[in-house]
């Protein structure tokens, strides 16, 4: 893996018809952040071609708009990445990095949010850079990284739907 890109989900619908909340879909406005986003990454040349997804719904209709703005990413669509914590997302990319060269993970705060502010300050980011991402991590927000033939990611840039 040469790049790494995590995002937060867009935002969602405030109930699900279930009442779960796994089952809740993206609302209109997270349709358009989603794409928003993605079209940010377009313009940059950044192309994932493999991601990691939560299995709820919302990631997954965040991950659907990524690809209709980039085309076809090939993904593991898991429900261990549901809610899940920094630690267990950090070891879920590092046994996937091999899987892609750019790699996208869609998640949920507050994991997404505390991963991308540990790999921040690991990789000597900007308190600026830094201060932005503990002070919110909106939806859709998406953070990318380079990473070092080491596996070290450093800070590339950050995206929020506009």
């Amino acid at each position: 893996m040469k790049q790494l890109i995590l995002m937060r989900h867009a935002k969602a619908e405030k109930d699900a018809e279930s009442g779960e909340d796994f089952d809740r879909a993206l609302a209109k406005r997270g349709r358009e952040e989603a794409r928003s986003v993605a079209e940010a990454l377009k313009a940059y040349g950044i192309k994932p071609d493999f991601a990691l997804v939560s299995q709820a719904a919302r990631t997954r209709g965040t991950f659907a708009e990524v690809e209709a703005v980039l085309g076809p990413i090939r993904a593991d669509i898991t429900k261990d990445a549901y809610n899940a914590n920094a630690d267990t997302l950090r070891r879920m990319i590092e046994a996937r990095e091999d899987e892609g060269q750019c790699v996208l993970v869609v998640a949920h705060n507050p994991g997404i949010q505390v991963l991308a502010a540990e790999y921040l300050y690991e990789g000597a980011s900007g308190q600026d850079v830094l201060d932005v991402v503990r002070s919110g991590y909106p939806t859709a927000t998406a953070t990318v990284f380079e990473v070092d033939v080491a596996g070290r990611p450093t800070y590339d840039g950050i995206y929020l739907a506009k």
